[in-house]
């Protein structure tokens, strides 16, 4: 959402913004707003230690109802998939508020993967006004759901955008992984935190990562391990002790990119790092079933390759080993836009709006 604010901020005759955030994933959320300069107007800070999925939707839809009843906004902006996005629909939606759904139409068409990402997007979608897709892809889910025409516009992904703004990392902030070489080993980040694989899917990676280490000598995992203890008990078990891979706490948003940039390749159950990937045009194994992103893999760019253990030893090691392969992976043109999604939405506002825009 971040290029979307800073494309607003640069038009204050046109608009007046609020930045609200309720706190969910604290610890991303302020290192990435830190990378654009931004710091929330609201900050509703709604996480509590240990919450439910339930919970922490009860108390965000009432505490964003409430705020939207207060401020009285013309139209509300939500970005992605998270619960907040869910609720902050709602709540709008409730209360008659526009509502515009930035990365719309993204689907797996399994209710349960990715859980509950899944639902709060479809949810989203159903009381959206603007769906801004990122892809014709996107926009097609959409139409065939019963949304509007006019109501869809393809915009391009703004993770390209924000990419494009980043200046590439000197110094890490994270002390450790300035002393990884980059140049005389070949880095893996991998990355995975779904709830959908806490648990044995998570205990397969694991067993994997420690056998590529084990194969290939000039191989170094870097592993950023998520703070729920679900992910943080079983990987420190599992790997805590093994050579070459580096844990660490979540590091900031600039390091992971920093990352990125110089890894060889990546393996995540993430949805947004599989964009990112692509961006960087570093080959990603997509720890997962399924991707409601099937435009990195028909792009050429990613496989999903599931959660056995041998099938992503077998799916690495060929990367590792198959220089033909990995040239054509790491090649693939992007699929994702030109880096101009924030200008097409707020130009889109603007006429929606009846504000005079700039195109």
């Amino acid at each position: 959402m971040a290029p979307v604010i800073l494309e607003l901020e640069q038009r204050p005759s046109e608009f007046d913004h609020v930045l609200v955030t309720t706190s969910q994933h604290r610890e991303m959320l302020f290192s990435a707003l830190d990378m654009f300069g931004l710091k929330p107007d609201i900050n509703l800070d709604l996480m509590q230690e240990n919450q439910t999925l339930g919970s922490f939707a009860a108390r965000s839809l009432a505490s964003l109802s409430d705020l939207f009843a207060e401020l009285k906004p013309h139209t509300i902006l939500v970005q992605g998939d998270t619960t907040t996005v869910m609720t902050a629909a709602l709540a709008a939606f409730y209360l008659g508020v526009r509502v515009g759904h930035v990365e719309a139409g993204l689907r797996s068409f399994l209710r349960r993967n990715p859980f509950p990402e899944e639902i709060n997007r479809r949810i989203a979608g159903c009381v959206a006004d603007l769906h801004f897709a990122p892809t014709e892809r996107a926009r097609d889910n959409l139409l065939r759901e019963g949304v509007a025409a006019e109501d869809v516009f393809v915009t391009g992904n703004t993770i390209v955008d924000a990419l494009q703004s980043i200046l590439p990392v000197d110094v890490f902030d994270e002390e450790r992984l300035g002393g990884i070489d980059y140049d005389g080993r070949r880095v893996l980040l991998v990355t995975a935190h779904r709830r959908e694989n806490h648990g044995p899917n998570l205990k397969s990676i694991c067993s994997a990562l420690k056998t590529l280490v084990a194969t290939f000598d000039d191989v170094e995992i870097v592993f950023p391990v998520h703070l729920n203890p679900n992910v943080r008990e079983m990987v420190y078990e599992e790997l805590g002790q093994t050579p070459r891979i580096q844990l660490t706490a979540p590091v900031s948003y600039r390091d992971l990119l920093g990352v990125m940039r110089r890894c060889y390749l990546i393996l995540t159950d993430s949805g947004g790092i599989q964009e990112e990937a692509v961006s960087f045009h570093k080959p990603v194994l997509v720890l997962r079933e399924v991707t409601e992103r099937p435009e990195v893999i028909e792009c050429g760019a990613g496989k999903v390759i599931g959660l056995k253990t041998q099938d992503i030893i077998d799916e690495t090691s060929d990367l590792l080993t198959n220089q033909e392969r990995y040239l054509q992976m790491s090649t693939a043109i992007n699929p994702f836009g030109d880096g101009r999604a924030a200008e097409r939405i707020v130009n889109i506002l603007a006429r929606q709006a009846g504000v005079k825009g700039k195109g």
